[in-house]
């Protein structure tokens, strides 16, 4: 590891709105060196990389106060493109893939090698074709690089979700003279195996003298993988130290300024009822990368069920197919009455809800405000959150019950915001996904899916998604239907839990089961 810094951040602050969320944030990277940054959802973590990469949202809002030095040169990069140039490498929290486009095509974009023609002197750069064979082999040389086998060829659209954040990684360091990584939330996507892969890359990344930044809300590899860490809370650092024998309980208490209990497990005095809310029979469902073949199981009044296993099994296909997101047969019974595939509004007239994986994709509508975003699917389900003029001849919103319904939620989900009229786009991701949290329970449904709820959400935030959760369950009787990549947190809150392999269920099991019977079922092997 290098003496000297590699980068040095001194003083940073920054507001949105009149909110402050970064205060005199000052600390320096070595080349070679993992830094580990760790905080709550709304801490400034985003944002403090935002300023780095100088993305465009930072100047747009006003700028921001401190400096930045690379190498001891002080910058302030303008656009994503200046940063690149000075060799950081970003990848963000959300995708930024063409889904039209190969993988070869991703990591080559704007950089792709042409090959000079006789039409260009006459038309221009436009009419040069493309040297595919060098930006496939570079392509597959980053992919190895990682230690992934991923098929240069294959279309980002047609990706299981982890193999997209290892293209989105392999892009990064595919660029010349990448001195600083920044990954934002890089294994919230990821099964555990596949996390383990890219941490070994990670070390072997810095061991080449790369220096890296880690953000992630999974603090066993934050300890794993950093040689320091630095906890954001409020916008101001409250730690700045070696990872000399750090506990998972330590950094998430200072996190969080307050102790972290262990999720109790409430499900062995769960008695279920003996009636269906819910009878799947031959479920099979056409999801890009997680395809369900033939799944057949049922669901409990007022039961949580868990669909647990790893990525592009088939276990996310499940909802997004009986909501009809996807293309999708067999029969679904909800409540005794067969519900037809293929159409959300059926799905949602039938009296279910569903919080998707994708929050900003489908999830929100970014641009608008958070209580228009929370009554929304009620509004349009079920003509609530409506005045009706002239013995309804028209209909307008009642924006004081959104407002008191928002309200309610942001309270009651602790959703970090200036008001209930800030636009959705402007939260950190986990506060985004408690909105998406706060539609679907606002449509009152009798039975939920949520998928993936505590995606690249902290500690502390994980905990109040899953009290309401089970605070509904327990208080409201929705049945509950939870997909999520996260097998101890599917043992904590459900009442039994079915294993996706290879798109047909490999069997269900008990929360209180081994966690080697889990193993075996993931691994294909059938009860």
């Amino acid at each position: 590891m290098s003496d000297s810094f590699l980068l040095r951040l001194e003083g940073l602050s920054k507001d949105f709105y009149g909110t402050a969320v970064l205060q005199d944030v000052s600390f320096s990277l070595r080349a070679g060196e993992i830094l580990g940054l760790v905080g709550e959802n709304g801490a400034g973590k985003t944002t403090l990389m935002h300023i780095l990469f100088g993305m465009p949202v930072i100047a747009d809002t006003g700028g921001f106060g401190g400096k930045v030095y690379i190498e001891d040169r002080p910058v302030f990069f303008k656009s994503p493109f200046e940063a690149m140039d000075a060799g950081i490498g970003m990848v963000h929290q959300e995708f930024s893939l063409i889904p039209g486009f190969t993988a070869y095509e991703n990591i080559m974009l704007n950089r792709e090698p042409a090959k000079l023609n006789a039409a260009v002197e006459v038309f221009g750069d436009r009419l040069a074709t493309l040297k595919r064979d060098i930006m496939k082999t570079r392509s597959s040389g980053a992919i190895a690089k990682l230690g992934v086998k991923i098929d240069s060829e294959t279309l980002v659209s047609e990706m299981p979700v982890g193999h997209k954040q290892f293209t989105e990684i392999a892009r990064e360091i595919d660029r010349e003279e990448v001195k600083l990584l920044v990954l934002d939330e890089p294994t919230a996507v990821l099964t555990e195996s596949e996390a383990d892969i890219l941490l070994s890359a990670l070390k072997r990344l810095a061991a080449e003298g790369i220096a890296i930044i880690f953000i992630s809300h999974r603090l066993h590899e934050v300890i794993e993988i950093a040689g320091r860490i630095v906890v954001l809370r409020d916008g101001r650092i409250i730690k700045d130290l070696a990872n000399d024998n750090l506990k998972v309980g330590d950094i998430a208490s200072w996190m969080v300024g307050r102790e972290m209990e262990a999720p109790e497990q409430e499900t062995g005095t769960v008695e279920l009822s003996s009636e269906d809310a819910l009878r799947i029979e031959h479920l099979w469902v056409d999801m890009p990368g997680e395809t369900v073949w033939d799944v057949s199981f049922s669901v409990k009044k007022g039961e949580i069920f868990g669909i647990g296993g790893l990525a592009g099994q088939g276990k996310l296909g499940i909802p997004n197919g009986i909501m009809g997101l996807c293309a999708a047969g067999g029969r679904v019974v909800l409540n005794g009455s067969e519900v037809v595939l293929g159409s959300p509004k059926t799905a949602l007239d039938a009296g279910m809800a569903f919080v998707s994986e994708d929050r900003r994709g489908v999830g929100l509508l970014l641009d608008e405000s958070l209580d228009w975003n929370i009554a929304f699917g009620a509004m349009q389900t079920h003509g609530a959150y409506l005045k009706s003029y002239f013995g309804g001849l028209f209909k307008l919103r009642d924006e004081r019950a959104m407002r008191k319904l928002a309200d309610e939620y942001i309270a009651r989900l602790e959703i970090k915001c200036t008001s209930c009229k800030q636009p959705a786009k402007e939260l950190s991701g986990g506060n985004q996904q408690k909105v998406c949290l706060s539609k679907a329970f606002a449509l009152d449904p009798k039975l939920l899916f949520v998928s993936e709820p505590t995606r690249g959400i902290d500690v502390g935030a994980k905990k109040i998604v899953l009290d309401v959760l089970k605070h509904y369950n327990r208080h409201r009787g929705t049945t509950i239907v939870m997909v999520s990549s996260e097998l101890e947190e599917l043992r904590s809150i459900c009442s039994r839990i079915a294993i996706v392999d290879e798109g047909r269920i490999a069997g269900i099991l008990g929360p209180r089961s081994p966690a080697a019977e889990f193993g075996l079922l993931m691994s294909g092997v059938k009860a």
